[in-house]
């Protein structure tokens, strides 16, 4: 069944209206944002799926440049063109069915260790490596685009010798699944191989130290099917993949070496971010339809740990958290890119489709045709990501140098409001079980909290030797102690990289607004603001919405602690304190109530590390060792060296 709403957007002498039933997730992107804002405010009922919620925003009487509510460029347009009393709708996009093959392949999802393989080695540390390769295998019966529904899995020639390789064995070596997702885009599965660095990649290092190895590709917001005009790797394309693959690995656990209970994902960027909803959606009945169109094995999609490496994720409320962060640099330096382009992490694994093996294609009545795959950054800077640059002409590029618009700034001045009923809702606690909060003014306890793990960094970096004097942003005390950040002055430092609505643009086309986009549309908002905002279209009919199940299915804030779902136990988020490809915050908060959950989790923000992924293979793996130790020590054994901990 096709659902559908409509939001009714009614322009009044001095206010616009929205009526209607909004649903809970828009709730982080429809609040209160009166205190911090000049002018009148946001006035917002309590949202909710059966209550109306009147949203009242000033739209008059402003003059151009003046700081309000609602952008200028907005203003202007609106008490031009609607006369009092007319409407503009916003609508939300109907559920489409989950997509299926028009032929059903039927490919076995039975792995066989006999078939087909590769036996190769790779040197580490002076130290050879035997391996089986097993590739190409797809992890669903029916896939829609083969080329990018299967998976490659690297098994230790010595586990089918009875050996063991380090403290593992056949049946005891955990399983590594690392996806090569970048900017949501289609992704082929990891070949182990040199680093972009050159050094080992993850795969590699992960076969040395005794893992299993299961690579999967997944579809991407790009994937077009060129003879119908169809897109088939919107959201939520890329977690259900990932899903299937986690089936596979499930229903094969008797067959192949490896504990299937023990799996480990594994992403950088909108990896990291798919890697947190892997572990965040287990089991989740919100997928089941999608794997069962595609013939996924009958199995649990549950892991037992996430790796994320500067997860673009949250992204319900990323726009909020990134002018919380970058509110006052309004001038900035961006790369160029065309519509909806996002540039990649650097990661220390994956492969160009270039490399990848030769698939056989499935039977859709028509063939994809396969995306060229993007460019990856090649130095440890920040990346910049893709956001409403490309459309909008209020902004200045001379020699990329931008200089946010006033309706920027205006825009930017709401949304970090927004931000602080957002963190206050969550009711997060620290580790002595202080609820972080945020004042009017964006200050508070939980900036206090994000500031502590930027002065962490800075203190293992001083401690490791690296020279932190230039970073001018650190407040120390007589002694020399660090105390404080400069929270202006360390935004300023890293600087943004992407305008007002970095995320879910007002000119509809940044790259997660092309995630959300569906079969027939390239592109969707996901967002009340980013739709109610809209640059592009202020007719009365006015821009749609994306679904809100679809919306709900990307965010893993949403199925972390939730009953149906079976969430991973161990979690360990790294996002470097030079990275502006999202709001330091916002893997801060997935991580934060992962660990209010009671789950196990490392997270720290590397010192002056940008949008990267890989780079401490070695700490990496010894986390998860110890987490697949932990999970194994008798219960009695750790309720007492729990109790140590404390003590000690």
């Amino acid at each position: 069944m096709k659902l559908s709403k409509t939001y009714s957007i009614t322009a009044l002498a001095c206010a616009i209206v929205i009526t209607g039933s909004v649903p809970v997730w828009a709730a982080s992107n429809a609040t209160n944002a009166s205190a911090a804002t000049p002018n009148n405010a946001i006035i917002s009922s309590k949202i909710n799926d059966t209550n109306a919620t009147i949203i009242t925003v000033p739209t008059v009487g402003l003059a151009s440049g003046t700081i309000s509510q609602m952008p200028v460029s907005t203003q202007q347009s609106q008490n031009s063109t609607q006369p009092v009393g007319t409407t503009r709708q916003i609508t939300e996009q109907p559920l489409e069915v989950p997509l299926s093959a028009t032929t059903q392949s039927n490919y076995s999802l039975t792995f066989d260790a006999n078939a087909t393989y590769e036996t190769r080695t790779a040197t580490v540390d002076n130290k050879t490596v035997s391996y089986r390769a097993y590739e190409n295998i797809p992890y669903v019966a029916n896939p829609v685009d083969v080329n990018y529904q299967y998976m490659n899995i690297y098994i230790p020639e010595d586990y089918f010798q009875n050996k063991k390789v380090g403290k593992y064995d056949a049946k005891t070596a955990p399983i590594f699944l690392p996806n090569s997702v970048g900017g949501y885009m289609p992704s082929t599965a990891a070949i182990p191989g040199k680093s972009l660095e050159g050094g080992t990649d993850a795969s590699t290092y992960a076969l040395f130290r005794g893992y299993v190895v299961a690579a999967p590709a997944t579809r991407g917001r790009t994937n077009k099917n060129e003879t119908t005009g169809e897109y088939y790797g919107k959201a939520p394309a890329v977690i259900v993949d990932l899903q299937a693959a986690v089936a596979y690995l499930h229903s094969n656990d008797s067959r192949m070496p490896g504990d299937a209970t023990k799996i480990i994902s594994n992403g950088t960027s909108a990896g990291g971010a798919v890697s947190l909803l892997l572990g965040a959606t287990g089991n989740h009945s919100d997928y089941r339809p999608y794997l069962n169109a595609l013939g996924a094995a009958d199995a649990s999609t549950d892991i037992f740990a996430v790796v994320a490496f500067c997860p673009i994720t949250d992204l319900d409320a990323a726009d909020m958290a990134y002018e919380w962060n970058y509110h006052d640099v309004t001038t900035y330096k961006k790369s160029m890119m065309g519509r909806g382009m996002v540039p990649l992490a650097q990661t220390g694994s994956g492969e160009s489709s270039a490399t990848k093996g030769q698939l056989p294609t499935a039977d859709m009545g028509n063939t994809p045709t396969e995306q060229a795959p993007m460019a990856v950054a090649t130095t440890s800077t920040p990346s910049m990501d893709g956001n409403a640059l490309s459309t909008n002409t209020s902004r200045n590029n001379s020699a990329n140098m931008i200089t946010l618009s006033d309706s920027d700034i205006s825009y930017s001045y709401m949304l970090k409001a927004q931000y602080t009923d957002y963190i206050n809702d969550l009711k997060l606690k620290d580790s002595n079980g202080k609820t972080l909060t945020l004042n009017s003014d964006g200050t508070g306890s939980f900036m206090d909290y994000v500031k502590s793990y930027i002065i962490a960094a800075a203190n293992r970096a001083a401690s490791e030797g690296t020279d932190i004097s230039s970073a001018d942003f650190l407040i120390k005390d007589a002694n020399g102690t660090i105390t404080d950040v400069d929270w202006k002055a360390y935004n300023a430092h890293v600087s943004r990289s992407k305008a007002p609505g970095a995320f879910d643009s007002r000119a509809n086309d940044a790259g997660e607004n092309n995630l959300f986009g569906t079969t027939k549309k390239d592109y969707e908002h996901f967002t009340v603001n980013g739709a109610l905002f809209d640059t592009t279209d202020i007719s009365a009919t006015g821009p749609a919405i994306a679904n809100h199940h679809i919306i709900k299915m990307m965010n893993p804030m949403n199925y972390l602690g939730n009953t149906g779902a079976t969430n991973a136990k161990y979690y360990y988020i790294r996002y470097g304190t030079a990275d502006s490809n999202t709001s330091i915050s916002i893997p801060i908060v997935v991580g934060t109530k992962a660990q209010n959950l009671g789950y196990s989790v490392n997270m720290e923000t590397p010192w002056e590390i940008g949008h990267r992924g890989d780079y401490n293979l070695e700490e990496m793996f010894d986390w998860m060792d110890n987490s697949v130790s932990d999970a194994r020590m008798n219960p009695t054994v750790k309720a007492i060296k729990n109790k140590l901990k404390k003590i000690f």
